[in-house]
């Protein structure tokens, strides 16, 4: 098959661009009416990615991360996945709990100790950041993208990004990478997104997109 991935021009990249500036910025107003303070964001960075390189932007195969991988379903069928550091998932996960018990921020330092309410801010933060991405990608190439059910999982990035790997394996050897910065006060969280759509699905965005 073509590398379709490959592509990709300055126009549709800067198409994705607007994908990421518009989720992140939906996500922020999310995120902020949720910790009842203001969420700010730096400016996403769209890249594509060769497979080898994907592992590093999140610090290395051996980095621990938390990754809650969204299945997509209707017009735009495959995979979106979210990534965290552990740093930044306690970070993001206690900012959220604090807000609802009204409490100050845990500031317990072990990492890859989560809680059973850490792991549900965790997935709620998740399903909320994904939500919106979707939202832009629907919004803009007037696709139809219903989400299912998301999984979330903490590993070493190489093992849960293996998963990208395979699937888009069949497609091309490259992704798209979407990077953005939250900032509460003094906390920055870095939030990672993959979009994996499948074969056929693929084409369908790309024809969205304007490239055929």
């Amino acid at each position: 098959m073509t590398d379709q991935v490959g592509m990709f021009n300055e126009m549709q990249i800067d198409v994705f661009r607007e994908i990421g500036n518009i989720g992140s910025s939906s996500a922020a107003t999310a995120l902020s009416k949720i910790v009842e303070k203001r969420i700010d964001l730096s400016l996403p960075k769209v890249r594509i990615l060769n497979f080898n390189e994907i592992s590093q932007v999140v610090g290395g195969e051996e980095e621990l991360v938390i990754g809650i991988l969204q299945p997509m379903g209707g017009d735009l069928k495959g995979n979106i996945m979210f990534l965290l550091r552990l740093k930044e998932a306690h970070d993001l996960a206690s900012i959220l709990i604090s807000r609802m018990l009204k409490k100050e921020p845990d500031s317990r330092q072990e990492l890859g100790l989560f809680d059973e309410m850490e792991l549900s801010a965790l997935r709620e933060i998740g399903n909320i950041l994904i939500s919106s991405y979707l939202s832009a990608i629907s919004g803009l190439t007037g696709l139809s993208i219903t989400p299912s059910v998301p999984a979330m999982a903490m590993d070493m990035a190489g093992a849960i990004l293996s998963v990208l790997t395979i699937e888009f394996g069949k497609i091309s050897d490259k992704v798209l990478y979407i990077e953005s910065t939250f900032s509460q006060d003094h906390i920055k969280v870095g939030g990672d997104f993959f979009l994996v759509p499948d074969i056929a699905s693929f084409g369908t965005l790309l024809h969205a997109l304007g490239v055929h």
